[in-house]
């Protein structure tokens, strides 16, 4: 396959048209088409639905982007590297992160990151939703408990585990009775929480009082003593230690697991790598004490 056309059918992919793909490369329209139509003769493949005013990606012509975009990228990377005398990280990175993770330790993770690579351009997106990498033009995800997805592969670089806590002021009832309670999202009809303490399990009969979009604000409306709240221990962590809520136990379930995540069939690149590394550096052994110690530094 020619390199080249193929090189153009992406670049017009990229920027949605022939006109558009020609002023941002400097080149002729003309050339671009003749050049697309070249590769579309070779393939056999309509890979563009051509209106009169709309340029449209057919199915096969979205396939071929999606697998070959990132490749030539690479490819152009991993030229521009050799050229420069070696395989150090440079160009843009993008990555997306969940909410609470970018909130409490993304900004200084992605400083550190910043002045030790200064060639490379680092974007940080903050979402929890589920993400199509390739469409998105994401490098590296960073999810919670992701799903099975063949098309991924990644890692797991920290742990984290959630305890219920409270004020100091406000009494674990010793019955029944239910215990104010802040808890996180709309609608969810929550009862109970079964903890376990060392003395064994038990179950805490809780009356949600207060709804919050955001750990964090379950955290701050948990230390003013509006109720207990279920959270994770390296957000509470500090306030543990200095007294200034108390842990009512361990919430029963599976722990919480950060992944970094990536498209199984792309090289990594430098950058990701550098990255990957960066983040095996800041969280050595990946506990919850790592995490709320650097979000506590």
């Amino acid at each position: 396959m020619d390199l080249l056309a193929l090189a153009d059918f992406n670049l017009v992919a990229r920027h949605g048209g022939f006109g558009r793909a020609a002023r941002a490369a400097g080149r002729p329209k003309a050339t671009l088409s003749r050049r697309v139509a070249e590769l579309e003769s070779r393939l056999d493949l309509r890979l563009f639905e051509r209106g009169a005013r709309v340029l449209k990606l057919t199915q096969e012509g979205r396939a071929l982007y999606e697998r070959t975009g990132t490749l030539l990228t690479e490819l152009d990377e991993t030229a521009a590297a050799i050229a420069s005398g070696g395989d150090r990280p440079q160009g843009r990175l993008r990555i997306s992160a969940p909410l609470l993770f970018s909130q409490t330790a993304m900004g200084k993770l992605a400083a550190g990151f910043a002045l030790r690579y200064p060639e490379v351009r680092l974007e940080v997106t903050t979402e929890d939703r589920t993400v199509d990498m390739v469409e998105e033009g994401y490098d590296l995800v960073i999810r919670v408990n992701p799903d099975p997805d063949e098309s991924l592969v990644g890692r797991i670089f920290l742990r984290d585990r959630l305890v219920v806590v409270a004020s100091p002021d406000l009494r674990r009832p010793t019955d029944d009775l239910a215990v104010p309670a802040v808890v996180r999202g709309a609608g969810e009809q929550t009862t109970s929480w079964d903890v376990t303490m060392p003395a064994g399990r038990s179950r805490i009969a809780v009356d949600p009082v207060l709804r919050l979009s955001s750990l964090i604000m379950v955290r701050d409306a948990v230390r003013a003593g509006v109720g207990a709240g279920r959270l994770p221990v390296s957000l509470v962590s500090h306030d543990l230690a200095a007294g200034t809520l108390v842990h009512w136990g361990d919430v029963d379930g599976p722990d919480i697991a950060l992944w970094t995540l990536y498209p199984s069939r792309r090289l990594l690149s430098a950058r990701v790598s550098a990255f990957l590394d960066f983040l095996k550096e800041a969280f050595p052994m990946g506990t919850p004490e790592e995490l709320a110690a650097h979000i506590g530094n």
